[in-house]
């Protein structure tokens, strides 16, 4: 199946060709807001999670005042008791200390509810979005994945998805206990004394000028981060998806050159944005610990004029220090919704991709014949460069049809419009008499059995993997069709027999022996339809010949389509369909097309005199 290859554009490995470094979110604050919708769903444990972050934050505020009491009634009796006019109510403090331990525990409880059910909230909106991307990936047109690249596929449902929900999970209840800590602290301290309030209010422009400066030279990093490591996914997935390749072709220091290139953006992304944000804690407790010093000097002198009392020192001074935290928890929360935004935005982005749609199916697969009829078929991957011009043919049911031509001549291409993985731009092509528009794509689809040259096994048992054809099918019908396909021999001369597992990219059997499963897989799907893309190309010629009275076998009474480059193995094809540049330009079975002197019989009478070259090279 070359004719992919040849006209997808070049890129480099992964997604960079799309992903530019530093690039910037198109809609930061539409992207949070769609990310709220999206969370809707979860409204009542929202509205929760708010009230007991209120809860937890008003405790804790509501701690250092009633915790002054007793500082107040301690200096007081001490004082009483050094005067010889009194002692420490002990009893009084006791009071004050539990009153205050019971806040403590009331905002801890509250804190734990309201992380029980932030984190319930964020795993279940991943879970939704993780869901719907991987029903999006059977609503998208194949042309999707053909131009993009695997990894960077894997990283949106992966990367993007777990950034997002830690992210939700730190963000929404630390901006409402920030904003929240803020107001409370500062009618606390105005409570207490305004002159000292104003005092530290004056650190706010400050703090404001230092996390402003902070945020905005952050902020392009964290995106960066975000997207750099979408495109190291997708050089690592593509590198080891191709390891053998890489090793023939002595590219090791390629890879590893264009994989360190990616890894250094990666690591000067990552450092920047980390040593930046990390900035911000350093330079508030610089501005806090000043605010401190102001604070202890008025008090000093508003307590000597007899204005505030010791207690109230003390907790304006831990005031102080709730109210500059929660102003650098919301600078973190602003990089934090950077990095939220950036992952909702490519989440989003790929949820958005237009989507096959289709009209209503008419008809089903259900008792139609296989006829097939091509009706003046067009077809172009892009509308400005059509790959079948005018291609019309009538396949009879039960008939082998073989596609020769030179490769990109559009053979590969009629099967994926066959199977609708596109829709033709204009003609028709009709099975059973029908629209293959009228079908349902999956009813159409189980039609047929499919062999292809580029073998397709996941990472599981031989058994497992011939029985992905039929799922229900007996262990002796899954050895039967392993004799059918001539593999049982060498299944049995594995270790484990039917259950050898194969590994994640099958490199543990041979290419032929990858051929010969996804033959007996497609043996025991029994379809009535048959796609076989160069199905034997993988193995020898002695193989070869016992394949090939299988598959007649199993094409018999059956509709098959057979791609072939070797032309032995169509000689006894009832039709075959020369093809050039998108066209039928001959037809017949293989003596009519010899006799006729032809193209097919240069392609034949080439091959064979060049001792089976090739057919794209005739």
């Amino acid at each position: 199946m070359s004719e992919t290859a040849n006209r997808r554009p070049h890129r480099p490995h992964g997604p960079g060709a799309r992903m530019m470094p530093g690039e910037k979110p198109k809609d930061l604050k539409g992207s949070l807001l769609r990310m709220l919708s999206f969370m809707g769903r979860f409204k009542a444990a929202l509205v929760a999670v708010l009230v007991f972050a209120v809860g937890s934050t008003v405790f804790n505020i509501i701690g250092p005042k009633v915790l002054s009491e007793a500082t107040t009634e301690l200096f007081e009796g001490l004082s009483a008791k050094i005067a010889g006019t009194g002692g420490i109510d002990y009893h009084a403090i006791a009071a004050i200390l539990a009153t205050t331990l019971a806040l403590y525990l009331a905002s801890a409880a509250c804190t734990f509810v309201q992380g029980w059910l932030m984190s319930s909230v964020s795993q279940r909106t991943c879970y939704q979005l993780r869901r719907q991307i991987a029903e999006k990936i059977d609503r998208m047109p194949l042309g999707y994945f053909e131009r993009t690249s695997t990894g960077d596929v894997l990283s949106r449902i992966t990367n993007d998805v777990d950034t997002l929900g830690m992210s939700l999970n730190q963000s929404l209840t630390q901006l409402v206990t920030s904003v929240t800590t803020i107001v409370g602290v500062l009618a606390m301290m105005l409570s207490i004394n305004w002159v000292m309030t104003l005092v530290t209010l004056v650190i706010l422009p400050v703090s404001a000028v230092l996390v402003g400066v902070i945020v905005k030279r952050s902020q392009r990093y964290f995106v960066q981060q975000q997207e750099t490591l979408g495109l190291i996914n997708g050089q690592v997935e593509e590198t080891f998806s191709g390891h053998a390749v890489v090793r023939a072709f002595n590219q090791e220091d390629h890879a590893v050159a264009s994989f360190e290139r990616t890894n250094e953006r990666l690591y000067e992304s990552a450092w920047k944005s980390q040593f930046l944000s990390g900035l911000m804690q350093p330079a508030m407790n610089f501005v806090g610990n000043l605010g401190y010093v102001a604070v202890a000097v008025l008090g000093s002198f508003f307590a000597v004029q007899g204005v505030i009392t010791v207690g109230d020192i003390q907790a304006f001074i831990q005031y102080v220090k709730n109210f500059t935290q929660p102003i650098t928890q919301l600078a973190q929360v602003s990089n934090v919704f950077q990095m939220m935004a950036a992952a909702a935005e490519r989440i989003f982005a790929f949820l958005d991709e237009p989507e096959v749609h289709d009209r209503e199916a008419t008809v089903t697969s259900e008792g139609i014949s296989c006829d097939v009829e091509f009706d003046h078929v067009r077809f172009g991957y892009t509308p400005d460069k059509p790959v079948i011009h005018d291609f019309s043919a009538c396949v009879r049911e039960g008939q082998t049809v073989a596609l020769v031509g030179p490769t990109g001549a559009g053979k590969t291409t009629m099967v994926k419009l066959l199977m609708r993985f596109y829709d033709v731009d204009g003609g028709a092509i009709r099975v059973g008499g029908h629209d293959v528009r009228d079908y349902d794509r999956a009813d159409l689809r189980s039609l047929f059995g499919m062999v292809l040259q580029d073998t397709w096994l996941f990472n599981g048992t031989i058994r497992e993997n011939i029985r992905y054809g039929k799922l229900d099918a007996t262990d002796e019908e899954v050895e039967a069709a392993a004799k059918a396909a001539f593999a049982h021999h060498f299944i049995m001369t594995l270790p484990h027999g039917y259950d050898t597992v194969i590994n994640e990219d099958a490199s543990n059997v041979s290419q032929g022996q990858r051929q010969l499963l996804t033959i007996a897989r497609a043996i025991l799907a029994d379809r009535r339809m048959l796609i076989l893309d160069e199905a034997t190309s993988s193995v020898d010629t002695r193989t070869e010949e016992r394949i090939q009275r299988a598959m007649d076998n199993l094409m018999e009474g059956r509709t098959s389509f057979v791609i072939a480059h070797r032309l032995s193995t169509i000689r006894d094809a009832d039709l075959i369909l020369v093809i050039n540049q998108g066209d039928i330009i001959e037809q017949g079975t293989h003596e009519e097309l010899l006799a006729k002197g032809g193209f097919y019989a240069n392609l034949y009478n080439a091959q064979f005199a060049k001792g089976g070259e090739a057919l794209e090279e005739a």
